[in-house]
C-alpha cells in the first residue's frame, strides 16, 4: 500500500542523571501462583488469558506449553523506572530446546500521569540454550520505549509450541544490565516485515568456523527495498542509517553498488554482523570503494562477548589509518582485523562507518579468507527478457482511430478525458505530450469511452504510437466493469499490458489488440503507465491502425498472468491480508478463527528467513488451519520500477525459493504487488518464474489502514471499507501492522458478512480448480 515509510533505528532513554536503586525491583516471583489468583508481586494483574495449552507454577516457577498465539503478561503500577536507578528488565527463562527464543513487549505511556493509552516496543529473545538461564534485557534494547513510564511486560512468539517452557523471577534491574559502552547504533531497532519495527537481541554464542573457507558477504547491494525498507543486508542482519545520510542510491553508479550521501559528518551507517566468527577464517573486510579525492571516513569495528550488539568493545581506524586515498575511481580496499586492537574477532557484531566527508559509493562487502585480501565477485547470469520469436503481423480491416494527438491538455482527439496522475509531468506543445515520470505508480490516460466501447472490430488492428525518447514503460488497454459503471467497484475491471520497448522501432510503437487479453466489447481506455526510468518520452499520436509497415517485426505475445481487483464465484467476498508485525497475528488469528472465515495471507520472502522474527511459525500456523499463503516479493519493493529484468527475476526467485523452504514446500501462482504497483515486465517475469498463468491480486476494498491508523482518526478506516463494500467491492486489502486496524478486524469481518455474500479465501473465490472445496 502506498505511504507505508519505515523507520530503521530509534532513539535509546534519554540520557540523564538517575537516582540510585540498592536492589532490583521484584515484579513477581511466582511465589503466590497457585494462591493469590492473578496478582504478581507488586500486586497487580498478572495472566495467560488461557492462551497456553498448559500452564503450572511451582517453587517460585511457571511452566508452560504455549499454543501459537500465547502469552503471558505482567502488569504494573506505573514504574518511573529510570528516575529510581533501575536499567533494565531481568527475568528467568528455560526453553524447551536449544536455539530456542520468544519476544519481549514493554509497554511504556508518555508519562506516569498519562491516562491514555499505553505504546508497545518489542525485543527478540533468541538463542536460549535449553538450560534455566539469567536474561538481562537494558533498557536501550527497547528503543525508543520511555523508561520513565513502564505499565506492563509481555511474552510471547514462542519458537516451539512443546512443553519445557519456564519463566521466573521477573525484575527491574539495579545496576545489572550488561557492561560495555552502549550508544544509538550498536541498541539496534530493525524492521522485521515489511512493515513495522522490532527491536533486536541476540544472545546465541557464535558458532566457530569448520571446514573449508569461503568468502563470506555482507552486503552486494542487490536491493534498494532491502536496504532502505527492511533494514537488511545479505546475511539479513540489521542495517541502516537511521535517517543521518542525504540518500542511500542502489545501483547507483553501477550494478551492486550503493551511492551513500552524507547530510554532514555525524551522519552514520552501520551493518550487523551476525556475530561471526571470524578467528583463523577470516583476515579481514574488502569492498570496492569510489569518492572524491579527499574524502575521509572512519570504520569502527564492534564485538561482544554476549553477541549483544547493545554492550559492545569497539575499536576504531581513519580512512588515513588504514592508508587509504582516494582519487574518484573505483578501487578494492581492505579492512584488516589485524589493524584493530582489542577486537574479539571470534564475535564480531557490527561495522560501523561514519565521519564520510564527501559522498561515497561502496562494492560488494565481504569476509575474505586468510591474510590475503581477495574482491567478492557477485555471480551474474544473462536474464532473457522473454522468447524472441516473432509472430505474422495480422491484417485488419476496420477504419483506422486517432483516439489522441495531444492538441488540448484537457480531452483527446474522441473528446474524451485524458490526463496524468498528480506527480508526474506532463508538458503540451505544438501537438506533443511530454512526459517525465518520477515513479512507477504514475499513470497517463486516455479515455475512448465514457462508458464501454466495443473494440472487438479491432481485434485484426494495431494499437500505434508515435514517439521519441524512452520507451522505458507500459502501454495498457483498460477494461470496464460488466455494468460499464464508474460508480460500481472494480472502475476498470482490469486491464493487461505490453512492455513498450519490445514493440518499438524508429519512433513507432505497434501492438496488436489481440495482444491485449481483454473483453474488447468493454475497451474504456489506454494507460501508459509503469515509468521504470525518469527519462522523458515525448508522443506526438495514439491510433488505432489496419497494418503495420512491411519492415516493421511484431514480437509474440507474452504471457501477463490475470490481472484481478474482484472475485469471479458468485456471491463471495475475499479477505487478502498482507505483510504486518508478528506480535499482531496472534490477536489476527484469533478473530479469524472466532468469525469462522477462511482467508488468504500475502508474504513477504525475506523475513521467513530471519529467525527473530519467528514469521515462519506464524504462517506455518496459518497454513494449518486451512488458510491460503501466497506471495508479496522477497524485500517489497515497487516491482515495475526496478531497473532490469534481472532485478525482476531476483524478487520473485528469492521469494518463491523462501516461501517453499519455510513453508512445508509451498508453490503458489498467487501474487499481490508491494504498492499495488505494477507493469508488463512484472507480469511477464512473474509468470517465468512462476511456470504457470499467475494471478496478480489487487483489490476492491482498500481500508486505507496506511493513510488513517496512526492518525487521530483511525476509525476512518471503517468509512473508507464500508465506502468500497457499498460500491460493490468483494476483494480486500488490509495490513496487520497497526493495532488500530486489528481492532477494526472483527467489524470489517461483520460488514462483509452482512452484504450476504460467501467469505472465502482468494483461490476460492477465483473459483480456482485447485482452490480447497468450500
Amino acid at each position: 500500500m502506498r505511504g507505508i515509510n519505515l523507520i530503521g533505528l530509534a532513539a535509546a532513554f534519554a540520557s540523564g542523571a538517575s537516582a540510585a536503586c540498592s536492589a532490583p525491583l521484584i515484579i513477581d516471583d511466582f511465589s503466590q501462583w497457585a494462591s493469590a489468583g492473578n496478582q504478581n508481586s507488586l500486586g497487580a494483574w498478572t495472566s495467560t488469558d488461557g492462551s497456553m495449552e498448559a500452564i503450572s507454577g511451582s517453587n517460585g516457577v511457571i511452566s508452560f506449553t504455549p499454543k501459537y498465539y500465547a502469552y503471558h503478561y505482567e502488569n504494573m503500577p506505573c514504574q518511573a523506572a529510570k528516575s529510581n536507578g533501575y536499567d533494565s528488565i531481568q527475568f528467568t527463562i528455560k526453553g524447551p530446546v536449544a536455539g530456542s527464543s520468544c519476544m519481549l513487549e514493554i509497554q511504556t505511556k508518555s508519562s506516569c500521569a498519562d491516562t491514555g493509552a499505553y505504546t508497545q516496543n518489542w525485543a527478540q529473545i533468541t538463542g536460549l540454550t535449553g538450560a534455566t538461564q539469567t536474561i538481562t534485557l537494558p533498557f536501550s534494547a527497547f528503543g525508543a520505549a520511555n523508561g520513565d513510564a513502564v505499565v506492563g511486560l509481555v511474552w510471547s512468539t514462542w519458537s516451539d509450541n512443546t512443553p519445557g517452557w519456564q519463566l521466573s523471577n521477573v525484575r527491574l534491574g539495579c545496576g545489572g544490565a550488561a557492561s560495555g559502552t552502549t550508544r544509538a547504533p550498536s541498541s539496534t531497532t530493525k524492521a522485521a516485515t515489511s512493515v513495522g519495527t522490532i527491536t533486536r537481541t541476540t544472545l546465541a554464542t557464535s558458532a566457530a568456523p569448520s571446514g573449508s573457507c569461503a568468502p563470506l558477504l555482507i552486503d552486494d547491494w542487490t536491493s534498494q527495498s532491502r536496504l532502505t525498507f527492511l533494514f537488511y543486508n545479505a546475511l539479513l542482519e540489521p542495517t541502516s542509517d537511521d535517517g543521518t545520510m542525504t540518500s542511500l542510491e542502489v545501483n547507483k553508479p553501477s550494478k551492486n553498488r550503493v551511492t551513500i550521501t552524507p547530510k554532514d559528518t555525524s551522519s552514520y551507517f552501520y551493518s550487523q554482523l551476525g556475530c561471526t566468527n571470524a578467528k583463523d577464517r577470516y583476515g579481514g573486510i574488502s569492498l570496492r570503494i569510489k569518492a572524491a579525492a579527499g574524502t575521509t571516513l572512519s570504520i569502527q569495528l564492534e564485538s561482544s562477548v554476549n553477541c549483544d550488539t547493545g554492550s559492545t568493545i569497539q575499536a576504531s581506524q581513519t580512512s588515513q589509518q588504514l592508508g587509504w586515498t582516494f582519487d574518484n575511481t573505483e578501487k578494492l580496499y581492505t579492512i584488516p582485523f589485524n589493524k584493530f586492537s582489542n577486537l574479539d574477532t571470534g564475535k564480531l557484531v557490527t561495522l560501523f562507518i561514519s565521519g564520510i566527508s564527501k559522498p561515497v559509493s561502496f562494492g560488494p562487502m565481504a569476509f575474505y579468507c586468510g591474510s590475503t585480501a581477495k574482491e567478492y565477485i557477485v555471480s551474474t547470469t544473462s536474464v532473457a527478457a522473454g522468447p524472441s520469436s516473432t509472430v505474422a503481423a495480422p491484417t485488419g480491416t476496420a477504419a483506422a482511430l486517432v483516439v489522441d494527438k495531444f492538441a488540448n491538455a484537457n480531452q483527446n482527439a474522441l473528446g474524451f478525458w485524458h490526463g496524468g496522475d498528480e506527480g508526474m509531468t506532463t508538458t503540451y506543445a505544438n501537438g506533443r505530450l511530454t512526459i517525465k515520470s518520477t515513479d512507477a505508480d504514475y499513470s497517463f490516460y486516455t479515455q475512448v469511452s465514457g462508458s464501454c466501447s466495443d473494440f472487438t472490430k479491432y481485434k485484426g488492428s494495431y494499437l500505434h504510437i508515435a514517439y521519441s525518447g524512452s520507451t522505458k514503460f507500459t502501454v495498457a488497454l483498460q477494461q470496464h466493469n460488466s455494468k460499464c459503471d464508474a460508480a460500481i467497484a472494480p472502475y476498470p475491471e482490469t486491464w493487461d499490458s505490453a512492455e513498450a520497448t519490445r514493440y518499438a522501432k524508429d519512433g513507432h510503437i505497434y501492438i496488436p489488440m489481440n495482444h491485449f487479453n481483454v473483453n474488447l466489447a468493454r475497451t474504456i481506455g489506454i494507460a501508459i503507465k509503469g515509468f521504470y526510468s525518469a527519462e522523458t518520452v515525448t508522443f506526438s499520436v495514439i491510433e488505432i491502425v489496419a497494418s503495420v509497415p512491411r519492415t516493421f517485426v511484431i514480437p509474440n505475445k507474452l504471457e501477463t498472468g490475470d490481472l484481478v481487483f474482484a472475485c469471479k464465484r458468485p456471491n463471495s467476498f475475499a479477505f487478502a491480508i498482507d505483510d504486518g508485525q508478528p506480535q499482531l497475528a496472534a490477536e489476527v488469528m484469533d478473530i479469524i478463527k472466532s468469525e469462522g472465515i477462511k482467508v488468504t495471507f500475502f508474504t513477504v520472502g525475506a523475513p521467513l528467513l530471519d529467525k527473530s522474527t519467528n514469521l515462519t511459525n506464524v504462517y506455518r500456523d496459518m497454513q494449518a488451519q486451512g488458510h491460503q499463503i501466497a506471495l508479496h516479493s522477497y524485500t517489497h519493493p515497487k516491482m515495475e520500477g526496478l531497473p532490469d529484468v534481472a532485478s525482476i527475476d531476483w524478487e520473485y526467485n528469492e521469494d518463491i525459493k523462501a516461501v517453499k523452504q519455510q513453508l512445508n514446500g509451498l508453490a503458489s501462482p498467487y501474487f499481490r504487488p508491494p504498492f499495488g504497483n505494477e507493469g508488463a515486465r512484472m507480469r511477464a517475469r512473474l509468470a517465468n518464474s512462476v511456470g504457470t498463468k499467475p494471478t496478480i491480486t489487487m483489490w476492491s476494498v482498500d481500508v486505507e489502514d496506511w493513510l488513517w491508523a496512526e492518525t487521530d482518526t483511525p476509525e476512518e478506516q471503517l468509512k473508507a471499507f464500508q465506502r468500497d463494500v457499498d460500491k460493490g467491492g468483494d476483494l480486500v486489502v488490509l495490513h496487520y501492522l497497526y493495532p488500530s486496524t486489528v481492532s477494526y478486524l472483527r467489524q470489517f469481518i461483520q460488514i462483509a458478512k452482512k452484504t450476504g455474500k460467501q467469505l472465502m479465501r482468494v483461490d476460492q473465490c477465483m473459483n480456482d480448480p485447485n482452490a480447497p472445496p468450500l
